[in-house]
């Protein structure tokens, strides 16, 4: 594993930021690490990334115990933290040469221009990180996590301030670099998740509520929507009376958000609804879940 986290908690006095916190990430896996504000995030990035001691537990990072091998899980590891760390007086060039020489990388110049490239920098490398956008400042800083050619790649808030046309190109980057490398980001954006990660773990009130593929959290709930549109309104009370109804949403004239319970096999029953009530079913589907929805059920 690239990354193993076995019972880890965080405490400040006595408010636990992470409580007995357990997971593993492999290499090639790109999973999206999610919760609300304050819900232990950062705090678990910063102590895989060396920034900050573990209260109690164990972790590994590409086999090397983060408190015994420091020095050694710092190399093995690149990290674009939220607050992103630049000096703004410096050219791109100038910046990246000193984060490289930091890291003991060989053929530094050689590796600034691939790294220049490979995030999009071209277009701005001749000038100071002061003079950059907000985008450009955030592909700086992915420059300088991925200049020593890490293992593992930990992203906070990597596609922050970047215009649509600047989010496809991070995205394929990321998508590419999960190939060979273990890369764990966190975002607010869903479609961010949906789009990059293969996986999600999502942590509430510092413990893990959910640890799946993006799809099965999507899916794991008891009741799902089912969008029914008919050719004229039809009674609210029939369609209530129908077993395993929960809710109903009128969107428009004939049209409506169903919620059900799951496996309950309403479609049939409204087919036939629409049939007595001389009512033409003009679209009858299941209504996709959305991440943003699963993502809610278990952090509230």
């Amino acid at each position: 594993m690239s990354i193993e986290v076995k019972g880890v908690s965080k405490f400040y006095g006595s408010q636990a930021a992470l409580n007995d916190v357990s997971f593993s990430v492999k290499r090639g896996e790109i999973v999206g690490f999610l919760g609300p504000n304050g819900a232990g995030k950062s705090t678990m990035m910063k102590i895989i990334t060396c920034y900050l001691p573990p209260s109690k537990g164990e972790v590994k990072v590409a086999g090397h115990d983060i408190i015994e091998s420091s020095l050694t899980v710092r190399r093995k590891v690149g990290y674009l933290p939220e607050t992103n760390p630049l000096y703004p007086e410096m050219y791109i060039r100038e910046y990246l040469s000193f984060v490289a020489g930091m890291y003991g990388v060989k053929n530094k110049k050689r590796r600034v221009e691939e790294m220049i490239e490979m995030v999009g920098l071209t277009p701005e490398s001749h000038k100071r990180i002061s003079e950059l956008s907000k985008g450009y400042k955030q592909r700086v800083g992915l420059a300088q996590a991925l200049i020593h050619d890490p293992e593992v790649l930990i992203l906070d808030e990597p596609t922050s301030g970047l215009d649509p046309n600047q989010l496809d190109d991070i995205r394929n980057l990321i998508r590419n670099i999960g190939k060979e490398k273990t890369v764990m980001m966190s975002t607010h954006i869903m479609q961010e998740v949906e789009a990059i990660c293969s996986r999600v773990i999502i942590i509430n009130k510092g413990q893990i509520v959910a640890d799946s593929s993006v799809d099965l959290i999507k899916d794991d709930a008891e009741s799902e929507n089912l969008i029914l549109h008919l050719n004229k309104n039809i009674s609210l009370d029939k369609i209530h009376g129908i077993e395993g109804v929960e809710k109903i949403t009128t969107l428009e004239k004939g049209k409506y958000r169903i919620s059900v319970k799951k496996n309950a096999g309403v479609m049939p029953k409204l087919n036939a609804l629409a049939t007595l009530e001389n009512a033409e079913v003009q679209e009858l589907r299941r209504e996709e879940k959305s991440l943003e929805e699963a993502f809610k059920r278990l952090t509230r």
